[in-house]
């Protein structure tokens, strides 16, 4: 099958490849890039007005998928994902069962391929049996059943020693751990970051420390053993800055963050209660700042989504008993492209890389590039178009987003796999 993108505005931040151009994709790779291509026998694809770049990828997802499918499960995580311009998305282990095990893992990566949208999973197994924090499981078992990174995201790995021995063990298989940073005794299960707000609503809240001192113990660990360790949706100003000083030295880490840490504040939760409770929590003015400051600086590696579908009667529980998590697959882009490029904060490369290859070689996926040769993997988007969010139109089946009703610039009109059209705007 043969597939020719025309007149798109090319956006490769690896190549450095840019202007109008076309692409033929043949046999799910790009066979040629170049002007005022033509070949009779290949669809064809009018991208005039818009960006072409490579899939996005997404390292930082949760499917839900086994066992809490009332939330989400892989066909309704992978619609979501195309629509909004995802080709790759890791998913995160925190399941039920948990992707401690190869079975499980298994089952994620052949229900993805028999099931799914087309887009491609990449499961993210546990870094500790049951993400109980007290045994490691089998690295080198999940690796070979297609695990593609280690996480207990959703609670932090709080032994040292397991955590340094974690490093060790994931280095040798050369899978990255990615750390999800705040101190369980710190945070408890407070609902909202610790400050004007919380003492507002007369709750407690958590502290920017309890993140803060973790990333620190593992940028220390990182540094000492020697192997990479990556940490997830950063939110304040001084773990930026701990990242920053680290990456300086040498130290092989790398970090994330989300839209809503670098567009929301504190003050959104007074507004709208449980639907902006998120871990960690939305923070004060000048984190958010110093959120976009890593950005622009390159400190703050990727940008994710921590897709985190919860159902309506979840969500319409009171703050303090509801659950964290927002969904976000949808309106990543979107988000992106309106605070951080036509703000210009960023240059619109800058943050495709930040939605491409910077995760793919954390990842260590063949993605993220419109190179000759490179998979098809494509979302053509453009970046322009104004349009209001609306949670009645997401695929997911979570409808728990704080940017409901938001006015964003930036639609996705295609998104290619492999050379195949899985998703199509249709106005």
């Amino acid at each position: 099958m043969k597939l020719l993108i025309k007149q798109g505005k090319i956006v490769d931040p690896v190549s450095g490849i840019g202007g109008k151009m076309d692409i033929l994709i043949e046999d799910g790779r790009i066979s040629c890039i170049g002007s005022q291509l033509e070949d009779r026998y290949a669809q064809v694809v009018d991208a005039r007005g818009f960006a072409v770049c490579a899939g996005l990828v997404d390292m930082h997802v949760h499917l839900r998928d086994p066992g809490l499918t009332y939330k989400e499960d892989i066909v309704t995580g992978t619609a979501a994902a195309a629509h909004g311009g995802f080709t790759s998305i890791a998913c995160m282990a925190n399941t039920k069962p948990v992707a401690d095990n190869p079975e499980t893992i298994r089952y994620i990566r052949e229900k993805a391929q028999q099931e799914g949208s087309g887009v491609q999973v990449w499961p993210v197994g546990a870094v500790t049996v049951g993400l109980q924090g007290e045994q490691h499981t089998d690295f080198k078992a999940l690796k070979a059943a297609g695990a593609v990174a280690l996480s207990d995201d959703g609670v932090p790995v709080m032994d040292a020693n397991l955590m340094r021995d974690a490093l060790i063990m994931a280095g040798r298989q050369k899978l990255p751990i990615l750390c999800h940073e705040e101190d369980s005794t710190l945070a408890d299960n407070y609902a909202v970051n610790e400050g004007r707000v919380s003492r507002q609503l007369g709750i407690h809240g958590r502290p920017a420390i309890a993140e803060e001192i973790m990333i620190m113990r593992d940028a220390m660990l990182a540094e000492e053993t020697g192997q990479p360790v990556h940490i997830c949706h950063i939110s304040t100003a001084k773990s930026v800055e701990i990242v920053r000083r680290y990456k300086r030295r040498g130290v092989q880490i790398t970090c994330e963050t989300c839209p809503q840490y670098f567009t929301l504040t504190h003050e959104q939760v007074l507004l709208q209660g449980s639907m902006a409770r998120v871990n960690p929590p939305l923070r004060p003015t000048k984190d958010v700042e110093a959120i976009v400051e890593g950005l622009r600086d390159g400190t703050i590696d990727c940008i994710v989504t921590d897709h985190a579908p919860h159902s309506a009667e979840e969500k319409a529980k009171p703050l303090t008993e509801a659950p964290s998590g927002m969904v976000g697959l949808e309106t990543s882009l979107a988000i992106a492209l309106t605070q951080l490029y036509h703000t210009g904060k960023m240059s619109l490369a800058d943050v495709i890389r930040k939605m491409t290859i910077n995760p793919a070689r954390i990842l260590r996926l063949r993605k993220g590039s419109l190179g000759m040769g490179a998979d098809a993997d494509l979302t053509i988007f453009d970046p322009n178009e104004a349009w209001t969010i609306d949670r009645g139109h997401f695929r997911s089946k979570g409808r728990n987003t704080p940017f409901a009703g938001m006015q964003v610039k930036g639609k996705v009109k295609y998104t290619i796999v492999g050379g195949n059209i899985i998703y199509r705007y249709d106005a």
